[in-house]
């Protein structure tokens, strides 16, 4: 006889159900990620390969399957056919490795499966990721007053300050009228070359176009030259345009430089421009002694992008954007009045931000910055960085390396054979060390044993490698100088049909390929 008080749904289970799968899966990862160091970063697969290795060309199927062996066996498909940036040897890009108690935090997280844009579908969750924000303030020396709220990386959290500056900078409504408003004067943002490409999307997003972009020249450093900044402002001023924004980048993707912050800080003062800085990879080494100086100075911003998923360990996704005066956040994003629950004012973030339905991603950071404390991130972050610092000194010595930059947890370098260095410089050798390093790269990312990226700095073509890794060791730092040059020899020696005179060879596309 069906009993009507229990309903019975295919994805329904028990608690002893799930008590086991849970148990199960968790002893399984547990030994998946202890074997992560012990294999190769990633493997030399095909699309197709892994598409054929997951079955991902099956059509949908009309009747399930019991969840135990599906569980078993994804798990141990994506770790088979996965790259790894918890591998102690994954130098690419800014993504760290994720901290055991932030995965934890993810699976509790689901579990509740809070909606954190109204405070009444997620008081716990509310007030969690608001003291998260505070803390997160409070760790790299911003005001603990600010506003601010939990995204999905670093592109959305700099387009939240984005938007914010220009409802704020705006001399008219701009929600209401749009960014030309009556007047016909265009709103004006100014970054450096080196900016990352969210500006580019914020530009479209906002409305402004990138043509309202105005990309302020870098000194050797690959800093922002402040002068320019100043020259510039007082060109569209004079123009009728409205200098809307400034963005300071805290530590660039490709080579980890931070732009002068106190120095433009200071122009915004004067043309009373909002300061931003992207402090998405950099933002947290300001809580480092040893970090450079000019990252004190992101606490004057009035806006502050950074990215727990990078430098405090958190799983993807978790990015943070800070703004000096909650209001403002508000102001750029509201249509609703404040909320007030039993004489309380109550956050809803769904009014701080361009999300209605959202995640519960506070959690994993909060659990992490309650697990090791500030201090334990301010071990970690240095010593990334001190390691960095180690790998550009072996970098130094070995002769056919040859350093670019270090800065912050990024070291640039390329492989230049001993025959070619008396010739740097020359047109057709700097062609062909381009080409070349190249072809390292992708011989370094398909190989396993170590991942890296690159850089283009100075014309030059440069392999990239950054640590915002708790796993990387000295040893593992030491590994890539010799897994450089062996691989840099390894293309080289492949040149045809000349290798002592790379002007009159032909492009490095030429080399045959490994056997």
């Amino acid at each position: 006889m069906r009993d009507d008080s229990v309903r019975q749904a295919p994805l329904a289970m028990d608690a002893a159900a799930f008590r086991a799968l849970g148990h199960r899966l968790v002893d399984q990862l547990a030994e998946s990620l202890e074997g992560v160091q012990r294999g190769p970063v990633t493997r030399d697969e095909s699309p197709s390969a892994v598409r054929q290795a997951l079955d991902l060309s099956a059509p949908l199927p009309e009747s399930g399957m019991d969840p135990g062996p599906l569980l078993e066996r994804t798990a141990q498909l994506l770790f088979e056919h996965s790259l790894f940036n918890a591998h102690p040897r994954f130098f690419g890009y800014i993504t760290a490795a994720p901290a055991p108690i932030g995965v934890l935090g993810d699976f509790l997280a689901s579990a509740v499966n809070a909606n954190v844009g109204a405070w009444t579908l997620s008081p716990a969750a509310t007030e969690i990721e608001s003291q998260t924000v505070r803390w997160i303030a409070s760790f790299i020396g911003y005001p603990v007053d600010c506003g601010g709220l939990l995204l999905s990386g670093g592109n959305m959290a700099n387009i939240v300050c984005f938007l914010a500056a220009r409802a704020a900078k705006a001399p008219w409504n701009v929600r209401e009228r749009g960014v030309i408003g009556d007047s016909g004067q265009r709103l004006r943002v100014y970054c450096s070359a080196e900016t990352h490409t969210w500006i580019q999307k914020a530009a479209d997003i906002g409305g402004l176009g990138t043509d309202s972009i105005r990309w302020i020249p870098t000194d050797h450093n690959l800093r922002m030259n402040v002068s320019a900044l100043g020259r510039q402002i007082e060109a569209d001023k004079a123009a009728g345009d409205v200098p809307c924004m400034v963005v300071g980048t805290a530590g660039s993707v490709s080579t980890g430089a931070v732009d002068p912050l106190p120095d433009i800080s200071a122009v915004c003062e004067e043309y009373d421009v909002w300061f931003h800085v992207d402090g998405a990879y950099g933002g947290f080494a300001a809580a480092v002694p040893d970090a450079p100086d000019d990252l004190r100075a992101l606490t004057a911003a009035h806006s502050v992008a950074v990215d727990p998923h990078k430098w405090l360990y958190a799983p993807l996704e978790a990015g943070c954007a800070l703004v000096r005066e909650p209001g403002l956040l508000r102001a750029a994003f509201a249509y609703h009045p404040p909320y007030y629950h039993f004489d309380e004012q109550a956050t809803n973030y769904v009014d701080y931000g361009p999300q209605n339905s959202r995640g519960f991603r506070a959690l994993k950071v909060w659990l992490g910055l309650r697990h090791a404390g500030a201090s334990g991130f301010r071990t970690m972050i240095a010593e990334d960085i001190r390691l960095s610092r180690a790998m550009g000194d072996a970098v130094r010595r070995c002769a056919e390396l040859e350093l670019i930059t270090q800065e912050l947890s990024i070291t640039t370098f390329r492989y230049v054979p001993c025959d070619l260095r008396p010739k740097l410089g020359d047109p057709a050798v700097e062609r062909y060390l381009d080409s070349l390093n190249r072809h390292v790269l992708d011989r370094l990312q398909h190989g396993g044993e170590a991942f890296v990226s690159n850089a283009v700095v100075g014309n030059r073509y440069v392999l990239r490698a950054c640590i915002v890794n708790f796993h990387t060791t000295q040893a593992d730092v030491e590994a890539i100088v010799e897994i450089a040059v062996r691989v840099g020899r390894e293309v080289h020696a492949e040149r045809i049909p000349d290798r002592d005179d790379p002007s009159q060879r032909g492009p490095i596309g030429a080399m045959r390929h490994r056997p």
